[in-house]
């Protein structure tokens, strides 16, 4: 009896001892972060950058930066691996980010800007619904221009209107630069431009036109000041510029006129400036980073918050100086309000779009 009360009385010592443990764990727990008990959603995970071009072209210039500095702002610092799916202006890409790949936040891509043009006109390749993709940002937006090798007889933008046989451009696609930018001349002015489509990326084009398959090309400003073989080219005289979009001139082409100041010398037709109006949205939404529709909010928040470090963090900034690549960042919701009023165009102008789009 004697032991059984001892071990009793050891007990009844120990017990508060053993309370004040529990309750000291208890408290720990509750003052650790629930992000130091539960690893971040991106930790040892990979981010998939579907990009729509060739590797090399412009648009996988900004991806192949961006990706260099975006896990430095993502909770978990993730891989990021550049997937390059070129073709059809970059349809294929889109396509692939909005109905194949998970909606889990693993998976962006960087598509071209007037891909609204294919769902206006109700195009069967079409598997997205371009309001629904969920935006991210632009790196840059960029105003377009047309180039003609120096060679051939069209001077300025008015050779073309009385052209007896119209220069050949090459494009990627329809809802590429190289394609509407021209038809839209025609539309407007009365230019007279032979299109050869299929190229694709720049680069083929670029090639074309330095074999002679091609004499001109449409695409932005960004992209003849950005790398080879533009720099070559401008040296040596090769092409010359005849027209630029924007409201006004690009100080880098300051004597090449602009959409605009044409159309107005040519007193060109409301109805064609409104048609101008809806296609230069693309001009405004740059070089579009999405995501796949139905990401989880948080982690839709957690890359658009690292697309805005990133595109605002001065060592970022700096290199993209040195690789001459311009960074004027648009943020998801400007792009989101862009791809809803392009999406909202009348049927008229849409139709206007389908005759330019030679549909």
């Amino acid at each position: 009896m004697m032991r059984a009360g001892k071990h009793r009385f050891k007990l009844f010592r120990l017990l508060p001892l053993l309370i004040f443990s529990v309750v000291g764990l208890l408290n720990f727990l509750n003052f650790v972060p629930a992000s130091a008990q539960t690893p971040p959603f991106y930790q040892g995970k990979t981010i998939t950058w579907i990009v729509g071009t060739k590797a090399g072209d412009a648009y996988d210039l900004y991806p192949r930066l961006i990706a260099e500095y975006l896990p430095k702002y993502i909770p978990g610092h993730p891989n990021i691996i550049i997937q390059n799916v070129a073709g059809a202006a970059s349809l294929i890409a889109a396509n692939q980010v909005y109905s194949v790949a998970k909606p889990d936040g693993l998976t962006i891509g960087a598509i071209y800007p007037a891909l609204y043009f294919d769902q206006l006109v109700k195009r069967p390749e079409v598997k997205y619904d371009w309001t629904k993709f969920s935006w991210i940002g632009s790196p840059v937006s960029s105003n377009h221009m047309m180039y003609m090798r120096a060679d051939t007889a069209f001077k300025t933008i008015d050779d073309l209107r009385g052209a007896a046989q119209p220069p050949k451009c090459g494009s990627s696609g329809v809802s590429s630069t190289g394609y509407y930018i021209p038809k839209l001349m025609e539309e407007a002015i009365g230019a007279k431009i032979e299109m050869v489509t299929g190229y694709p990326a720049g680069q083929d084009i670029e090639l074309a036109v330095e074999r002679g398959e091609v004499v001109c090309r449409s695409f932005t400003i960004t992209t003849f000041h950005s790398r080879e073989p533009f720099f070559t080219w401008r040296k040596k005289n090769f092409v010359r510029v005849l027209y630029q979009t924007g409201t006004k001139r690009d100080p880098r082409l300051k004597d090449v006129p602009t959409m605009y100041e044409i159309m107005d010398r040519y007193k060109t037709a409301e109805p064609v400036r409104k048609l101008a109006k809806v296609i230069l949205i693309a001009s405004d939404l740059g070089r579009p980073i999405v995501a796949p529709p139905g990401v989880p909010a948080a982690r839709l928040k957690i890359l658009r918050e690292a697309f805005n470090k990133t595109t605002s963090d001065p060592a970022f900034l700096a290199d993209a100086e040195k690789r001459k690549l311009e960074i004027d960042p648009s943020s998801w919701d400007e792009m989101e309000a862009y791809a809803k009023d392009a999406m909202a165009t009348p049927a008229d102008v849409v139709e206007r779009m389908k005759k330019i789009l030679g549909l």
